[in-house]
């Protein structure tokens, strides 16, 4: 059997086999954010601090609270649905579902404070159960709409006018 390799760095890695592709499917990304942890903890726990950053958020940072996401017109419209699974200062993890797909993926957020300022950890898993080229594809839309997201959070932080990434 031939194997191929390819590493994409932090994003994927991908290994082909013949012609079966098998995809370990965790998005990475992570931001040093020049404020307290708290400060990032609010913006990313709390529906209403959601909504002025990142997208229109029904969102609360408790076990099992069903959140629903829905992205301006610019974007689709788009419904975004899950559960929350963990919610401990300060680490948020929630299920992840767009539209009606039937595929659920998984979000985790992980704060750790190095002083005066915050290491975000944000991890996207699941992706790989879509399946396919539409799993290769889901994975790169997932990776530039996250790299949208914590584009804009930073400026949020400092106070600056936003708008929602979504």
């Amino acid at each position: 059997m031939v194997a191929y390799f390819f590493d994409f760095g932090i994003f994927a890695t991908i290994r082909l086999h013949l012609n079966i592709m098998v995809m370990e499917d965790k998005l990475v990304k992570e931001v040093i954010f020049n404020h307290p942890i708290d400060k990032v903890w609010k913006a990313i726990t709390q529906g209403s601090e959601i909504s002025k950053w990142f997208i229109s958020a029904d969102f609360k940072a408790e076990v099992g609270y069903k959140y629903r996401f829905t992205a301006t017109e610019e974007h689709g419209s788009t419904q975004i649905s899950g559960t929350v699974l963990e919610a401990n200062p300060y680490t948020l993890k929630y299920s992840w579902k767009v539209g009606e797909a039937p595929i659920e993926t998984i979000v985790s957020w992980k704060l750790e404070s190095q002083g005066a300022t915050t290491k975000l950890l944000l991890e996207h898993t699941g992706i790989s159960k879509i399946g396919g080229k539409a799993a290769v594809e889901a994975f790169n839309h997932f990776s530039m709409g996250w790299d949208a997201c914590l584009s804009v959070l930073p400026n949020y932080l400092n106070g600056e006018a936003t708008q929602p990434a979504h």
